[in-house]
C-alpha cells in the first residue's frame, strides 16, 4: 500500500493507455501501445517515450491488438503496482503468441529491479528499459526484432530529456506537468526511488521555461513543476556564469503570463525555503498549495526513516508557511506501521495531524520494498492487523479535518480554473481553486480554460459547490 514517489498515484489513471492530446494528420506504418502506472513522473515519461517513438515512425494506439510494440511504464513503489504489471504482462504474452513480430517491453522503475526475472525466468518481455535509457529505445527495438533480448537499465548523472518535447497525453487540455529534474539524493530508508531513478540532476532552466510557454501558447492554463524534490532544484549554466535555484525558476515560470497558473510537487520539508514562500507571496498566479510529506509524527521514527528533521522542526515549518501564506492549502503523505513503530509513535502522528490540519493526505500502511535501506537494516515487525488499525485511525482523523476544512470555505469566493464538465452532471463545470480544492458550479456560458469567480454555497467531504458571481 506504500506510495512514495512524486506525489501520489492518481488511482483513476493507473494502467491508462496513452493517446495524444492532439491527433495529428501523419499516418504511421507501425503502432505502439503504452500503459502507465505509478506517479505523475511516470505519466510524464510516457509522453517523452511517445516523442522518441514518433521520430522513429511509430504512432500511438489505444488498441493493443493492432500494436507492433507494447510497453508498460512501471512503478516499483508499491507491491500492488508490481502485481498489476505482472498480470498485464501475462495477458500480453498470450496476445503476442497470436501476433507474429509483436514486441513487449517494460519501462521505468521495475525495469532495473527485476529485469532478470522478466527476461529469463518468466520470459514475459523482449526488452527492458530503465528511466534514464529512453533515448536508446530505437536501437533496443531493432535488437529485439532480431530475436535478441535487449536491456538498458543504466542510470545517468546527466540525462534530463530537457531537449525532448513531450507529446502530451490525452488530458483535459488545460493542465499539464513539466518535469524539472530527475532522480533523488535523499536516502529515505523506506524508498526505492534513488535506486531506480538514480542521483538528482536538474534540467536546463530555459528549456523548462520554453516548454511551459509552449503549453500556454497551446491553450494550457496551468502547469505543475514536477520532481522528486523540487526544492533542491539547482541548475548551473555550462560556462558557470549563471545559477538558478528553485525559487528563481518558479519566478521565471510565473512571469510567462499572469493567466498561467503554476503549481509544484513535491517539496521535502528540509529543503523548502523562505525564498520560495516569498515568491509565492509575490505572484498571484502561483497557487497557494504545498505538498509537504511528513511520513510520521514521531521524531524517533523520522530518524529511522532518515528524513533528517524532527517533529518539532516540521511543526515550525508549518508555522512559517501559515505565517507567510495564511490561506495556503497543505497536504501530506503518512506511513503507518513503519518498523518498530509503537503506540506512542502512532499517537505522535495523530497529534501532529491535529496540529497541521491537512487539507489533503495520502495515507498508507508500510509495505517493505526490496532494495531499500529499510529492508537491509530493519525488521518489518509490525503485524498487518496493527498497521491496518492504525491506518484506519489516521484516515478517520483526516476525514474529520478535511470535512471541517471544506465547511470553512462555505460563503467564500474563489477564482476557479475550469478543467471540464462535472462527471455527475453535464450542466455543471468543475475546476480547482488556489488551494487545490475541487469546486463545481452551473455551466452557464463558461468553458474549459476560463477563470471564473465562484462563491461557495455548500460542500461535501471532497467537493465545494457554488455559483459563479460577477
Amino acid at each position: 500500500m506504500l506510495d512514495l514517489e512524486t506525489k501520489v498515484h492518481d488511482e483513476s489513471r493507473q494502467g491508462e493507455a496513452y493517446a495524444p492530446a492532439v491527433t495529428g494528420t501523419q499516418t504511421y506504418t507501425k503502432k505502439f501501445y503504452i500503459e502507465s502506472y505509478g506517479c505523475a513522473m511516470n505519466f510524464n515519461d510516457s509522453e517523452i517515450v511517445a516523442s522518441i517513438l514518433g521520430q522513429e515512425g511509430y504512432g500511438p494506439t489505444r488498441n493493443a491488438e493492432e500494436a507492433s510494440l507494447i510497453l508498460l511504464n512501471t512503478c516499483s513503489i508499491r507491491e500492488k503496482a508490481e502485481q498489476t504489471v505482472r498480470k498485464r504482462l501475462t495477458e500480453f504474452k498470450k496476445l503476442k503468441r497470436e501476433t507474429p513480430g509483436m514486441l513487449v517491453g517494460v519501462l521505468g522503475c521495475m525495469a532495473e529491479r527485476i529485469k532478470g526475472k522478466l527476461l529469463e525466468e518468466e520470459k514475459l518481455v523482449d526488452l527492458v528499459v530503465g528511466p534514464d535509457a529512453y533515448r536508446s529505445l530505437p536501437a533496443l527495438i531493432a535488437e529485439a526484432e532480431t530475436g535478441q533480448k535487449s536491456v538498458n537499465v543504466l542510470l545517468s548523472r546527466e540525462e534530463t530529456y530537457g531537449d525532448i518535447s513531450p507529446v502530451r497525453l490525452d488530458n483535459n487540455g488545460v493542465t499539464s506537468f513539466v518535469s524539472i529534474m530527475r532522480g533523488c539524493n535523499n536516502m529515505c530508508t523506506f524508498c526505492v526511488v534513488p535506486f531506480t531513478r538514480g542521483r538528482e540532476r536538474s534540467r536546463d532552466a530555459y528549456s523548462i521555461v520554453r516548454e511551459a510557454r509552449e503549453l500556454f501558447d497551446n491553450g494550457y492554463r496551468e502547469v505543475t513543476l514536477l520532481g522528486q524534490n523540487v526544492d533542491s532544484y539547482y541548475w548551473t549554466s555550462a560556462d558557470g556564469s549563471e545559477t538558478i535555484t528553485f525559487a528563481m525558476l518558479l519566478e521565471k515560470v510565473a512571469q510567462i503570463d499572469p493567466l498561467l497558473r503554476v503549481r509544484f510537487s513535491t517539496s521535502h520539508p528540509k529543503d523548502i525555503t523562505d525564498e520560495v514562500l516569498f515568491i509565492m507571496q509575490r505572484y498571484e498566479n502561483i497557487c497557494n498549495y504545498i505538498h509537504l510529506p511528513v511520513q510520521s509524527g514521531s521524531s524517533r521514527i523520522l530518524q529511522l526513516m532518515n528524513r533528517t528533521y524532527t517533529r518539532e522542526w516540521y511543526m515550525k515549518k508549518v508555522d512559517r508557511i501559515k505565517e507567510l501564506l495564511p490561506d495556503c492549502g497543505l497536504s501530506t503523505d503518512i506511513i503507518c506501521g513503519f518498523c518498530t513503530e509503537t503506540e506512542e509513535d502512532h499517537q505522535d502522528t495523530l497529534s501532529l495531524m491535529k496540529y497541521a490540519q491537512y487539507d489533503l493526505a495520502y495515507m498508507y500502511f508500510y509495505s517493505e520494498r526490496p532494495g531499500t535501506l529499510a529492508e537491509r537494516r530493519y525488521d518489518d515487525d509490525i503485524p498487518e492487523e496493527v498497521k491496518k488499525r492504525r491506518l484506519a485511525e489516521v484516515v478517520e482523523l483526516h476525514r474529520k479535518h478535511s470535512q471541517a476544512g471544506m465547511e470553512r470555505e462555505v460563503g467564500k469566493t474563489f477564482k476557479v480554473l475550469v478543467e471540464g464538465t462535472s462527471k455527475r452532471s453535464a450542466e455543471q463545470l468543475f475546476g480547482r481553486n488556489d488551494q487545490n480544492k475541487v469546486i463545481v458550479f452551473p455551466k452557464e456560458n463558461f468553458k474549459k480554460g476560463d477563470y471564473v469567480m465562484v462563491k461557495v454555497e455548500s460542500c461535501t467531504s471532497g467537493t465545494l459547490i457554488g455559483k459563479a458571481v460577477q
